[in-house]
């Protein structure tokens, strides 16, 4: 038989045997046969060397013609079983959404409040004995509000440590509830109180510790002859309100934009100190964005941690739970 036979026959069994292929298995097992350190075509490309000199282009041409028409048929034999194999598991692995509702009576517990909402109400209701307002505002917020009028223009670094997602139009997800305070600004004459809670993004790496999603509470509070002792007394009264003992706390210098001077306020939890909101005296800036004179009026904000206060609160010792949705770590809560 000649080489252009053997050749020929070479072909016609290699794409017959891909296109009986039953199974993803059955063709890399056939793939291995024919296209593998010792498998068919392979060995046969190793033999042109020894193919006479005149007649070796000719059959160097069939070869590779040969191997890239059985590579061609496995390309396209695998997506053809690929796919099947898919439809089968799709069918096997299909929910009828017809079907009724599970019957079995809601577990003990169920229908109760998740902690966040708990202690948020909490808040609320400690702040309004003091005087304060709760204001809400949009968690898809404008640059403005949750930077330029925070005294975080697009320049300045702070804005590296506030990562967040925006939208196509210009508009993020709000990284803070302090925007809040600037649209209480432009809408609320002093002297006021305001506290502000909700839901904000960070782009951050999830852990124990950090959520892409958490909760906060902005407060702020602007009269006449604000200063720090008004900052420790909110915060001192606050946390005993929730904890019912005079929590362990320290305050310590912090970098806020739209705060000077700034703090950061721990609270002694789990035999180490736990950052639970930054906080300060509002920055003359703030306040001129919000069309308020600062040689006449000053203010005090903090953004309180919820997140963290209601993992200090139940000792939950992952913020992923907070949001997982795990009705077993939901109803030990009711």
């Amino acid at each position: 038989m000649s080489e252009a036979q053997d050749l020929t026959q070479l072909r016609n069994s290699s794409l017959a045997a891909v296109s009986a292929a039953a199974n993803l298995a059955a063709l890399e097992e056939l793939r291995i046969q024919l296209l593998g350190k010792k498998g068919s075509i392979t060995l046969a490309l190793k033999t042109l060397k020894d193919i006479p000199a005149e007649n070796r282009k000719s059959v160097g041409a069939e070869l590779n013609q040969l191997k890239n028409s059985v590579e061609a048929a496995f390309a396209s034999r695998e997506k053809v079983l690929s796919l099947s194999q898919l439809g089968e598991r799709l069918a096997r692995e299909a929910i009828d959404v017809t079907l009724p509702v599970d019957s079995r009576p809601l577990t003990r517990g169920a229908g109760s409040l998740h902690p966040l909402t708990r202690v948020q109400q909490e808040l609320e209701l400690i702040f309004r004995g003091l005087g304060f307002t709760v204001v809400d505002g949009p968690e898809v917020e404008t640059d403005y509000c949750n930077f330029e009028a925070l005294n975080v223009p697009a320049t300045h670094p702070a804005r590296d440590m506030q990562d967040t997602f925006w939208t196509s139009g210009g508009d993020l997800l709000r990284t803070h509830t302090s925007s809040i305070q600037v649209r209480a600004l432009q809408s609320m004459k002093p002297p006021l109180r305001i506290v502000a809670p909700g839901r904000v993004y960070r782009y951050e790496r999830m852990d124990a510790s950090h959520e892409h999603t958490f909760y906060q509470m902005e407060g702020m509070m602007i009269d006449k002859k604000v200063t720090v002792g008004h900052v420790i007394y909110f915060m001192r009264t606050l946390l005993r309100e929730i904890f019912g003992f005079e929590a362990k706390i320290r305050l310590r210098p912090g970098y806020f934009p739209f705060v000077e001077p700034g703090f950061e306020l721990d609270i002694w939890f789990k035999n180490r100190w736990l950052e639970l909101l930054p906080c300060g005296l509002i920055h003359p800036r703030v306040l001129e964005f919000g069309g308020i004179d600062p040689n006449e009026w000053q203010g005090f904000a903090f953004g309180l941690g919820l997140s963290r206060l209601v993992m200090s609160r139940f000792k939950i010792d992952d913020i992923r739970h907070l949001q997982g949705g795990d009705l077993r770590f939901l109803t030990q809560f009711s």
